[in-house]
């Protein structure tokens, strides 16, 4: 079939790399096909750009093959590239044969017409095939190449944390069980699941998190980060949850909070720029398909100085706004989205990064102020969502960090390891976590996570 010599349509149609005249081989699958009795038009997609190439047949009745064609079929062309007459396209090839490799029938459920998102994550075998999932998916993978890019240009390492787990990192609770008992015949101890009988040895969970881990790699490397799956148990419904998901977590010895704020932007402006950069063809598309505001966004936050100030000095413009908000501001709670969009639509109309949170409302490993209220925690805010990004400088204190440890009723002697890290050559250290699939979501303007995941998981689904 000619694999190593065939032409990516992406190198025709974006990268315009291909001479004209030139002999080229085309593997993909037929989007429209239409037949008069002079020419035939067979429009043909490989999945490497949005666009299609349409392949021209003259004397069509000379390629009896063409009858036999339908939408989906999967096909090799042949033929040579030429200026297209038609408008809204480029290039057309010349064909000079056609083979069908795989047929596809009347029942293919992706026709030339418009489907909802809810009906293509009924067929998400098939939705990659669509001009939309298709755009994800290469958006998806580009910007998978740009995190490990642009943490390797700075000398991190990467750590790939594990997947089972029996730490709770974020203490919620919310968390996957691993497990071989039969669920109707666990053994029993004192009344209870008797977990030094299972495959483990005791009682193990899909990871929420990689960052402990990651604690321990950058008391020895320096600057690492993890970016792998995670999974949560939460069950909610809406459109930003998912119950598996992927996270980036960099983690930095040494590194204060004011430093992570730092990493923490440039990475952000990064991701937003490599894509308006790397993925025109796709982002265009997303500009005039999904989110008309788009571009303008991205280059907003790119081009943006980021306002700093604590959560205290944020609760006091919150409560002195005059706002109606859904969720009543007083200090101690956590901010929800319609307070953080406030924040970075209408106060400061830009993006925000909110640090100092109340001790009480989050995670034991976060450093604690000298106020004794507060902790160094830290979340960047960006228009049209809020939050995007969340992080600390952690506990690096063996006493203090005990000390949470005990406060928020975790059991000291499960982290036994983690507590080594502060007596054997401690140092301040500082990370964040950014929701991969949430990312895909700002930078694509698509509204639901279900879009952004090739096979989304979340309570009562997990087809495919």
């Amino acid at each position: 079939m000619d694999y190593f010599k065939r032409t990516k349509i992406a190198r025709i149609i974006v990268d315009e790399a291909v001479a004209l005249n030139s002999e080229v081989v085309i593997l993909g699958w037929v989007r429209t096909i239409r037949i008069s009795k002079e020419v035939a038009f067979v429009e043909i997609n490989d999945g490497s750009c949005v666009g299609n190439l349409q392949a021209v047949f003259q004397n069509p009745d000379n390629f009896q093959i063409l009858k036999q064609l339908l939408t989906g079929a999967a096909v090799r062309a042949i033929g040579k590239l030429a200026e297209s007459p038609a408008k809204g396209q480029k290039f057309d090839l010349v064909a000079s044969g056609i083979e069908m490799i795989g047929e596809a029938d009347q029942t293919y459920p992706l026709q030339k017409k418009r489907h909802t998102f809810e009906y293509l994550r009924e067929i998400a075998h098939l939705r990659p095939r669509t001009n939309t999932f298709g755009a994800v998916n290469r958006v998806r993978s580009k910007i998978s190449y740009a995190v490990h890019k642009f943490f390797q240009d700075r000398g991190f390492y990467y750590i790939h944390t594990p997947i089972i787990s029996a730490s709770d990192c974020e203490g919620a609770g919310d968390m996957f069980r691993v497990t071989t008992f039969e669920l109707n015949k666990a053994p029993l101890k004192d009344g209870k699941i008797d977990f030094e009988e299972d495959f483990f040895g005791a009682e193990t969970y899909l990871s929420v998190s990689g960052q402990l881990e990651a604690e321990i790699a950058a008391m020895a490397l320096g600057d690492v980060y993890t970016f792998g799956p995670t999974f949560r148990a939460e069950n909610s419904n809406t459109s930003r949850h998912a119950s598996e998901f992927w996270m980036i977590e960099p983690e930095m010895a040494f590194a204060e909070l004011e430093d992570n704020m730092e990493i923490a932007v440039d990475f952000l402006k990064y991701l937003f720029r490599f894509a308006l950069e790397e993925c025109r063809d796709d982002m265009a598309f997303f500009g005039q398909w999904v989110d008309k505001t788009l571009r303008d966004t991205l280059e907003f936050v790119i081009n943006s100085e980021f306002e700093r100030l604590s959560y205290t000095e944020a609760v006091k413009i919150l409560e002195k706004s005059g706002e109606k908000f859904d969720f009543p501001v007083k200090w101690g709670i956590d901010l929800q989205s319609e307070h953080e969009r406030y924040l970075t639509e209408k106060t400061f109309k830009k993006p925000v990064i909110l640090y100092d949170y109340p001790r009480e409302i989050k995670a034991f490993y976060m450093r604690v102020n000298d106020d004794e209220k507060t902790v160094r925690a830290m979340d960047v805010l960006v228009p049209k969502i809020g939050e995007i990004i969340g992080g600390s400088q952690r506990e690096e204190r063996y006493d203090v960090l005990l000390a949470n440890m005990t406060a928020k009723g975790i059991n000291p002697e499960a982290y036994g390891w983690y507590l080594d890290l502060r007596k054997y050559g401690t140092a301040p250290h500082s990370g964040f976590g950014l929701g991969f699939e949430r990312t895909l979501m700002y930078i694509t303007g698509m509204a639901n996570i279900r879009d952004v995941m090739p096979f989304p998981r979340v309570p009562r689904w997990a087809k495919f």
